[in-house]
């Protein structure tokens, strides 16, 4: 059992202390040549991950698929409401008793905000939040991190602008607890008004005293920061469509922009059409090496949590 890390489940990445983030960082620094392909691991063989998707996803769903079989783990799962009894009237506490039943964790996609944490207080397996609406993304918080330490060597003393829908966007909400986290950090929040960074954030934030700076221009802070951690503007979070073509494109980053910079620019994918595909060639793209960085987080993140569970160590 891995002592020095304490949480059974990941839900909210408010529930870790800087010392549990690093623990993962670390973990999955050690996996990169699994997750690459250059060695074989049998870890987790015969142990089963049950994918519950309720929402779409592509990045989640195959980084987490791919972690586990790099493990040498097996996986089962639904793809939507739509693949499951739920369609018939079951109830999501139902679905998630039954795959308990055949997994050894369970990773949950849901449009709406606290059905990872539900689960996780009626099931004995290790829960896994892989975005819950407009709420958290606690994993891709961690893939982020790792992202920007293995770019940069290290995440205390620098300035990250968070840029575009930081309203509905959960992966900005995670990132900026997280980034509280880390010492001597700077944070510019640069979105248009309606899609404002929660006041909850701004709560959080403030009493652990984290500076921050609100701005609707990227110009504004381009030659202040180290990180330009660009998010679409998502559609499917806006009841009226007129509402979101206004917004739509109001940020759009691009090589010219960057010329002379010394500035990396991530993204959580997928993008549209707020990053060009000028920049794809030049050495400010870390949004491709981002992508790939969810196999070796989320392969720490399953080997620490299924081997951390007493119903692991119990057949061992």
């Amino acid at each position: 059992m891995i002592k020095i890390f304490k949480l059974k489940s990941i839900i909210s990445i408010k529930d870790f202390e800087r010392k549990d983030i690093d623990y993962i960082l670390d973990e999955a620094s050690k996996l990169e040549d699994i997750a690459k392909s250059k060695e074989c691991c049998d870890e987790l063989k015969g142990k089963i991950l049950g994918l519950m998707f309720f929402e779409p996803s592509t990045r989640t769903r195959l980084s987490f698929e791919t972690s586990m079989k790099r493990l040498g783990g097996n996986c089962i799962g639904i793809e939507s409401t739509r693949s499951c009894s739920v369609s018939k009237g079951e109830s999501i506490a139902d679905t998630a008793k039954m795959f308990e039943g055949y997994s050894d964790a369970l990773v949950i996609r849901h449009e709406l905000e606290g059905v990872s944490k539900f689960i996780s207080d009626i099931v004995d397996v290790p829960v896994i939040n892989a975005g819950d609406g407009a709420g958290q993304h606690p994993t891709q918080t961690l893939l982020d991190l790792y992202t920007i330490k293995k770019e940069i060597g290290q995440i205390d003393n620098l300035k990250i602008a968070l840029v575009g829908d930081l309203k509905f966007g959960r992966t900005v909400h995670s990132l900026s607890n997280a980034l509280g986290l880390y010492d001597n950090v700077e944070l510019y929040f640069v979105a248009p008004k309606e899609l404002k960074m929660p006041q909850e954030v701004l709560h959080d934030l403030n009493k652990k005293n984290i500076p921050y700076t609100e701005v609707d221009s990227i110009e504004e802070i381009i030659d202040k920061v180290d990180v330009l951690y660009v998010t679409r503007i998502q559609k499917e979070r806006f009841g009226d469509l007129d509402e979101y073509l206004k917004i739509k494109g109001a940020y759009i980053v691009n090589k010219k922009m960057l010329e002379g910079k010394d500035v990396i620019v991530m993204h959580p994918l997928p993008r549209i059409d707020e990053i060009a595909t000028d920049l794809d060639n030049t050495k400010h793209n870390k949004y491709f090496n981002q992508a790939f960085n969810a196999v070796p987080v989320r392969m720490a993140i399953l080997k620490t949590l299924i081997k951390n569970n007493p119903k692991w160590n119990h057949m061992e």
